[in-house]
């Protein structure tokens, strides 16, 4: 199977002819950990082998992936279920898209079939983790699929996994909690011009962390490219988002959504206590 799309992404035909499904062949789910080495790095310490893939879907776990018209795999997600706080759950482990289908909406729609497939078998609730520092997942997650970021892990898969996503940055993470049989995102209704005077916690920590009834905390736009070029200052985002999205959480306050950024200002995330 080849490891590239071979068909024009980025027009809304190309998008509509793509199939998500369950991945079902030996090759399919070995076709996911290529692309798991694509996402990740040749180095990455946490890949999981086509075979756990596979055993998943057999207990109600979703492996599942996007396929181009020529069948070539453009991105999957995986994820297994289990028991938490002592009613089912699933566990998001992965969700992937290879760099020529990005921007197509694939994330959204593999979470979305992931949802559908959960909830014929009595799933309501998925958890995953993402990284906080990461403007596209905040959005995808917080505003499109209206999933809630409820707990702040500094460094939850270590301090190195191998990946080239993680040496530099460590690996602090959200775990967000997405109650599947709710059709309403959570950002549908938010005022967005209210925040607009709230108080700003920027890339560089304040002596002291505003205490009004919300606030807002920026990330910035593409933490990737100021890694590339700037390291030290990637790092300083690192540190003072993670001093003020624990220190706001463990005062009481809730992630109500994600604001993205343009050229003129940074994403934000919306914080109320």
């Amino acid at each position: 199977m080849s490891s590239k799309p071979t068909f024009t992404v980025g027009s809304p035909e190309s998008a509509e002819s793509i199939t998500i499904r369950r991945v079902a062949t030996l090759p399919e789910y070995d076709e996911c950990v290529a692309i798991e080495r694509e996402t990740w790095g040749s180095q990455f310490a946490e890949v999981v082998p086509s075979i756990i893939l596979r055993i998943a879907q057999e207990v109600g776990g979703v492996t599942a992936a996007a396929f181009a018209p020529d069948g070539s795999m453009l991105g999957f997600v995986f994820g297994i279920t289990g028991v938490r706080d002592g009613e089912l759950a699933h566990w998001s482990d992965m969700l992937a898209v290879r760099v020529g289908a990005r921007d197509m909406g694939l994330g959204k729609r593999l979470k979305t079939y992931q949802r559908d497939r959960l909830l014929e078998i009595g799933v309501r609730k998925m958890y995953w983790t993402y990284d906080p520092l990461v403007a596209r997942n905040a959005y995808l997650n917080l505003m499109q699929l209206g999933a809630r970021a409820v707990e702040y892990r500094t460094n939850f898969y270590g301090e190195d996994t191998g990946s080239v996503l993680h040496s530099a940055l460590g690996t602090d993470r959200f775990i967000v909690a997405w109650q599947l049989d709710d059709a309403a995102p959570r950002g549908a209704n938010l005022d967005t011009a209210e925040w607009s005077s709230t108080p700003l916690v920027e890339e560089v920590l304040p002596d002291r962390l505003p205490d009004d009834a919300r606030v807002r905390v920026a990330i910035p736009n593409d933490i990737f490219a100021i890694l590339d070029v700037d390291a030290k200052r990637a790092t300083r985002w690192r540190e003072t988002t993670r001093a003020a999205l624990t220190t706001y959480l463990d005062r009481g306050y809730s992630v109500l959504g994600f604001l993205r950024g343009d050229d003129a200002r940074p994403g934000t995330y919306l914080l109320a206590r």
